[in-house]
């Protein structure tokens, strides 16, 4: 399926990442129906795309959206809690636990429900994208890919686009191309069996690890570890600290 193709996106799960996910998808344009599990889990997420921290109306007050396009973008948004409620996405966004049994599961489900043209991706942290499509037919193997985003999506720019050997090139394109209109910075990762994690995720494991050493050898404290990196690498944190901690804010 072609870009242009591309009308409505199905978001599998809510939640922070998914919320947001399907938040900068319908300000970019798309219809989007969220599906969460339950009644509850879908007022929480409504909750945050709307009114939270990161959401809509808080963007309106900070000047990045205008009212206009808020008021647009929220009727752009349904929700379901049936997965048959995704069967007329053109594209369907996975952000559910980062369980892998479960992730087959649901996207082997789908696969019957979703119509044959359209594309899948997961958001995985880093999970191999082919054992995620383990289940699903062939032809829909060569429209699956990895779309992995980084919280909180509205306001961490990245988008790490992951395609297999069975990924065709139309739907890695199409893919780029859903990420670009959501104003992301995409990056192409090709999918790697025997590792977890893609480019950030992996990098960021390495240097946490080196900064395990320095404290459990006695070099430097968390804080001062944390400082070195905001201050000297520009980080918008560190590794200890969190987003309540020292340095640059979100």
């Amino acid at each position: 399926m072609r870009l242009d193709q591309v009308k409505t996106i199905g978001m599998l799960g809510g939640g922070v990442m998914g919320g947001g996910i399907a938040q900068v998808m319908s300000i970019a344009g798309f219809n989007v129906i969220v599906r969460d599990l339950n009644d509850e889990l879908v007022e929480n997420t409504r909750g945050e795309m709307f009114e939270g921290k990161w959401g809509m109306k808080n963007a309106v007050v900070r000047g990045k959206l205008s009212a206009e396009d808020c008021e647009a973008a929220m009727a752009r948004v349904s929700f379901t809690t049936e997965l048959t409620g995704l069967k007329d996405a053109d594209f369907v966004i996975e952000a559910i636990p980062e369980k892998l049994d479960l992730k087959q599961q649901v996207f082997k489900e789908l696969d019957g429900i979703v119509k044959k043209e359209a594309i899948f991706a997961s958001n995985t942290s880093g999970f191999v994208i082919q054992e995620i499509a383990r289940d699903v037919s062939d032809d829909r193997k060569t429209k699956f890919v990895g779309m992995h985003f980084s919280n909180p999506v509205p306001v961490m720019k990245i988008c790490e686009v992951i395609h297999t050997p069975q990924s065709t090139q139309e739907t890695v394109d199409t893919a780029v191309g859903i990420s670009d209109r959501a104003q992301r910075v995409t990056v192409l990762v090709k999918d790697t069996p025997g590792s977890y994690g893609f480019i950030f995720n992996r990098i960021f494991a390495a240097a946490r690890r080196e900064g395990d050493k320095l404290v459990e050898e006695g070099i430097a404290t968390k804080e001062d570890i944390d400082k070195a990196m905001i201050y000297g690498r520009n980080w918008p944190v560190g590794f200890y600290q969190g987003r309540g901690g020292i340095g640059k804010q979100w």
